[in-house]
């Protein structure tokens, strides 16, 4: 069972003290041409392109000029650790172990609009550009015909090395489409997290993406690699809903 997660938009590069191994991302020739790209860019040009404001945008225009295709250890950060955000506040990864950490890095994969699809421990440097951005690349108009050749592959290649050959989405849909999950040939299972008001159920954003964190962290810690096992997430008063749910989306309520 394989299990996918989308990155976030801000990065935290403190120290951890976790654990001190670490792998490189595996299509740092593809991210370098992305950053030769986005170097081409003027501030204001970078700002309109992300769609961010201007202390953002001369942050990550400094990232860009900054941005090295070999770095060290003590220059990146692993991906887990490093990202932060609401998901990401759901799984806290930086109160994991390292044997928890060592069993992500089998069975999680993030796709990321710079690096592709980055293991957990793949050390990356600060930046932000996401999948959706409709950046002109030699690849294409946008970063998912940049990545179409290399993304799709990769997590098949991936879900068939795994003991249950299923992929469990965790990923918001901007990433989730860069799967393309039409052609994907292993089954697909998406949790879904709603609330009640107490007249039924709908998907509260902020809840939601807390809970596909929270479920993440439940399948390292429990090392779960059946799809089966998820039906126990019972975190924060979740619980599975077999009546809403089908096969392809798992519905949790609260």
């Amino acid at each position: 069972m394989l299990s996918i997660l989308g990155p976030a938009k801000t990065i935290d590069t403190s120290p951890h003290g976790i654990t001190e191994t670490h792998t490189y991302p595996q299509y740092m020739d593809r991210a370098e041409v992305l950053v030769k790209q986005l170097r081409n860019y003027s501030l204001s040009g970078l700002k309109t392109l992300m769609k961010v404001s201007d202390k953002l945008a001369s942050l990550n225009f400094e990232r860009y000029v900054q941005w090295l295709r070999s770095y060290s250890a003590v220059e990146g950060q692993q991906a887990l650790l490093a990202f932060s955000g609401e998901v990401f506040n759901g799984l806290q990864a930086r109160s994991l172990s390292e044997e928890d950490l060592l069993f992500a890095q089998d069975h999680i994969r993030l796709l990321s609009g710079l690096y592709g699809v980055l293991r957990p421990l793949d050390l990356i440097l600060p930046y932000r550009l996401e999948m959706g951005t409709k950046m002109e690349n030699p690849g294409g108009r946008n970063l998912y015909e940049f990545w179409k050749e290399i993304i799709p592959g990769k997590i098949i290649d991936e879900t068939a090395q795994q003991e249950s050959k299923v992929l469990i989405n965790l990923a918001s849909n901007e990433y989730f489409k860069a799967i393309v999950p039409g052609s994907f040939p292993y089954e697909i299972i998406t949790p879904v997290f709603k609330e009640t008001d107490g007249s039924g159920f709908r998907n509260v954003t902020i809840y939601a993406k807390k809970a596909r964190g929270m479920m993440l962290r439940f399948i390292i810690q429990n090392r779960i690699n059946k799809p089966e096992y998820l039906k126990a997430f019972d975190e924060e008063g979740y619980y599975f809903n077999n009546d809403l749910s089908t096969e392809k989306e798992w519905i949790f309520c609260r």
